[in-house]
């Protein structure tokens, strides 16, 4: 079932939205994107188990949903408020990862948070190095965040899993993402 998705502002604004606004609504893309995923993956007979393996892949989504952020809004902004808007999406995600943990297991004193923000620094310092056309991801990123899950997934599952995300659920997401996105910032046409 596809998700419904922001691509526009109902209530205008007296000027542009701030990076941490559409941050704001990215990241709450992004974990309805990773969290159908993680859904999609027990629909097709996929053992999630634990609520920890499920945060996890959904981590891993989120993680990856972020970087193609990044690379499809740069030439659409400045470097600077990409920064910012990419910072203000990885917060806010880390944000909603530790209410949901929370919800689920209580505080017990973890850093959560901190723990997500490391992990989303590595896995974007990680895919900085594939080719990532946001038109097109190439065959090696989607193989890395697909490799990431399978390893998170179930012994019996580990064969199949991979070709479930990279055939099915990244596709899916990643043209969910884009619409979110080039509602914001929008792309430019190539000047003639």
């Amino acid at each position: 079932m596809a998700l419904r998705v922001k691509t526009v502002w109902f209530k205008k604004a007296a000027g542009p939205r701030s990076p941490a606004e559409v941050g704001g609504v990215l990241a709450s893309t992004i974990w309805r994107l990773a969290d159908n995923a993680v859904t999609g993956l027990s629909k097709a007979d996929y053992d999630i188990i634990t609520p920890e393996r499920g945060i996890r892949i959904l981590g891993e989504m989120a993680a990856f949903l972020l970087h193609f952020t990044d690379r499809t809004v740069h030439g659409r902004v400045g470097e600077d408020e990409r920064a910012r808007l990419v910072q203000a999406t990885g917060a806010r995600l880390a944000d909603v990862m530790v209410e949901n943990i929370h919800a689920m297991v209580g505080d017990d004193g973890f850093d959560y948070r901190g723990n997500f923000i490391d992990m989303l620094n590595r896995r974007a310092a990680e895919y900085a190095e594939f080719a990532f056309d946001p038109a097109q991801p190439s065959f090696d990123v989607l193989r890395y965040l697909a490799l990431a899950i399978r390893e998170l997934a179930a012994g019996a599952d580990q064969p199949w899993v991979a070709d479930q995300v990279m055939e099915i659920l990244a596709p899916e997401a990643l043209a969910t993402l884009e619409k979110t996105i080039d509602g914001f910032y929008p792309a430019r046409e190539p000047a003639t």
